[in-house]
């Protein structure tokens, strides 16, 4: 199959150069139009208990959403400003599709104690369609921004959706703008001219591109969540990078063998492509665990993120290959060096960890799993506001809020559907586990219990309210739902079904790594190594973000909780990448045992050969992820932090030390399999074609421009 994309992207290289620009202008004309379409519900679980009682309320509940307004930075008794927030009160009544809004001199709770804010809620209609809700909306917010206070914001309900979209939208262009000068300027530093420096670019672009189609598609059939659209972009742009730099580096050391360029392409495809699309698939394989999961949010971030590896995989498969036939001619070949000069810095790493096998595992090892104790105390949130940075709208409404009200102050509440045939006395003793509780008739004889919960609105006392009322229900037919509850069953859910993504993911890994090595202890061991890394990546994220340590300096705070978007993506994300670096290093040190038989020089042959390749690739990588972190977005932060720890990590002490130190200490037995497997491995597995030496010095080429 290489050998057929090969041939055909070299023998009409502008035919395939112009589909892929076709696909370009599809995937930034067309692709953009996911914005409009993100979704912040990221916690609903189709068929639990929270989800099928807030449908219920949808069909029986006569009340829709709700914005919230909040006027601070002057006295609230000041007669101007009363005459102006009354008018703006009736003026907002009157807006179609607005249901209620109370007035807030009238209304206990709403003038804040210190005399220097209000709030102003606003509670749409139920029934309306996305249109109508979208124009009562922004009705309602234009009037009540204009009442002339220092300070006035609203957001929340379908508002901040919209809010939380055009920041995504702003951060993506802000991280674009930043990483790719950047990226561009270390990638010229790498190859030292600008053609070969712009290939792997070229094909970034590509790789965002088919992130926004990809989007774009799957918002046809489902939602696609906020969060989506920065992490499916770094890591579209990061793994198109990578991609490019394996392929680039191999063309340019071909050509040191061969001046013609399509055989060097052939040969590039051949090598360096077989290592691609395994990547590309064992990336894909590590994201196929969130689709275990019966949550909306992960199944459609694994298919939107797989199907961006696959655009990354095909680009640098079809779109690189015709690129470098029809100008790779211009782009030198690698500088031929003297004996043992070329990698000798990771030729002498994997020498000394090979030697001191046992010393680099007692020592790396138990510095990983320190790293990864925190996890063990880890917990995750919905978080509301607070995640979102200090310049946005809804940051300042929370702020401010919580500035001059009680605590719990605008937290929403836990809501409790009462079906008709609830026993009374089941009833009385919900209502009576708070003294906040409200109740509602519905029509239909169905009743609803609102409770305040103490704290936020998915704390631990929270959560723990929740569960309660589920035991206090027994058998009756009482249902949960709001954030908290949401929340409860978003974690019960991790809970039962991520030991089956473990398990169909290591399964994958494990056989994908197995086609590719034809062995049964290598795929373990980078499995296990793997795991390390990633253990202590997360580790520290928790160490930051929920304890609070250092959080400051990345422009975030301690939330005492992560998001509950971050720690499944970093996981999924993260063991694809490493198997990334485990696939580069791996591909060289097959070469090497092939043409010379040796196991332990093999493996400082391969350290030699991708060391450079592998570091550079994982620089770039972290300069993409550290770009999206500015946005200051609490998830995002721990997202891209989880990912460039991670990344780092493996690249340099596990792919550095880990990997020589264990393949030394396994020795002729890494690449063991019982006879079986092996007569299957050679029917079936990876063949790699084992490239020609290069000659001693470089025929005459021209130079790089």
């Amino acid at each position: 199959m290489l050998s057929m994309l090969a041939r055909a992207a070299t023998r009409r290289p502008l035919t395939v150069i112009a589909l892929w620009v076709l696909f370009l202008l599809l995937g930034f004309g067309l692709g953009t139009g996911v914005f409009s379409r993100l979704s912040d519900n990221v916690a609903d679980i189709p068929g639990t208990e929270s989800e099928a009682a807030g449908q219920y309320l949808e069909r029986t509940d006569p009340t829709g959403e709700s914005i919230t307004a909040v006027v601070e930075g002057t006295a609230v008794s000041d007669p101007g400003l009363r005459a102006q927030v009354e008018r703006a009160v009736a003026d907002v009544r009157a807006v179609a599709g607005v249901a209620d809004v109370p007035d807030p001199y009238a209304t206990r709770g709403l003038t804040a104690e210190d005399g220097r804010a209000l709030i102003i809620p606003v509670t749409l209609e139920g029934g309306l369609d996305d249109d109508a809700e979208e124009r009562a909306v922004d009705a309602a917010a234009d009037r009540i921004r204009q009442i002339d206070a220092p300070e006035v914001h609203v957001s929340g309900g379908p508002l901040l959706g919209t809010q939380i979209s055009e920041r995504a939208q702003e951060d993506v262009r802000n991280a674009e703008l930043i990483s790719l000068p950047v990226v561009l300027a270390l990638l010229l530093v790498v190859f030292g001219g600008l053609r070969a420096a712009g290939l792997p670019l070229v094909i970034a672009v590509s790789g965002i591109a088919g992130a926004f189609l990809a989007l774009f598609l799957f918002s046809e059939v489902t939602d696609i969540s906020v969060y989506a659209i920065q992490v499916t972009t770094m890591l579209g742009l990061g793994l198109a990078v990578d991609y490019a730099l394996l392929m680039v580096v191999r063309f340019r050391e071909e050509r040191r063998s061969t001046e013609d360029v399509v055989e060097a392409v052939h040969r590039t495809v051949a090598a360096a492509g077989r290592t691609v699309l395994f990547s590309g698939l064992t990336v894909a394989v590590s994201l196929t665990g969130l689709l275990v999961f019966p949550s909306v949010f992960l199944r459609s971030m694994g298919l939107a993120v797989a199907a961006v590896v696959v655009v990354d995989m095909l680009a640098a498969l079809t779109l690189l290959p015709a690129l470098l036939a029809r100008f790779g001619g211009r782009i030198s070949p690698a500088k031929v060096r003297p004996e043992g000069e070329e990698g000798r810095v990771f030729a002498r790493l994997a020498r000394f960890s090979a030697r001191r096998r046992i010393a680099v595992l007692a020592t790396v090892v138990p510095v990983l799993l320190v790293l990864a104790l925190p996890v063990t105390g880890m917990t995750i949130n919905l978080g509301d506001a607070k995640q979102l940075p200090s310049s946005t709208e809804a940051r300042q409404l929370y702020d401010t809020v919580d500035a001059h009200f009680p605590p719990g102050t605008g937290v929403s509440p836990i809501t409790v559907v009462l079906r008709p045939g609830t026993d009374g006395a089941t009833a009385d003793r919900i209502r009576a586990l708070s003294p906040t509780a409200e109740s509602r008739e519905l029509s239909g004889g169905a009743t609803v219990v609102r409770i305040r919960p103490p704290g936020g609105v998915d704390g631990a006392e929270a959560t723990a309210l929740v569960e309660r009322i589920r035991e206090v229900r027994g058998d009756e037919p009482v249902e949960v739902t709001g954030p908290a509850a949401r929340l409860v069953d978003f974690r019960e859910m991790l809970a039962d079904r991520a030991p089956w993504a473990a398990v169909t993911v290591l399964a994958g890994i494990f056989a994908l790594l197995f086609a590719f090595t034809g062995s049964l202890l290598i795929p373990l061991r980078t499995i296990l190594t793997t795991l390390l890394s990633l253990g202590a990546a997360l580790g520290v994220v928790v160490w930051v973000f929920q304890d609070g340590h250092l959080a400051g300096l990345l422009g975030g705070e301690g939330l005492d909780a992560l998001s509950l978007t971050a720690p499944p993506l970093i996981v999924a994300i993260a063991f694809g990448l490493a198997m990334d670096y485990e696939l580069f290093i791996l591909a060289r040190m097959r070469e090497a045992r092939e043409l010379t038989g040796d196991d332990q020089q093999a493996v400082v042959t391969g350290l030699r050969r991708s060391g450079r390749v592998v570091t550079c690739a994982a620089l770039l990588l972290a300069v993409v992820f550290g770009a999206f972190m500015t946005g200051g977005f609490a998830p995002i932060l721990q997202i891209g932090l989880g990912l460039t720890l991670a990344v780092l990590i493996d690249a340099t002490v596990v792919r550095m030390l880990l990997v020589p130190a264990t393949m030394a200490l396994l020795g002729r037995r890494a690449w063991w399999a019982p006879g079986p497997l092996r007569r299957l491995h050679d029917r079936f597995g990876l063949h790699e074609e084992t490239p020609a030496s290069p000659p001693a010095s470089p025929p005459s080429v021209p130079t790089n421009v």
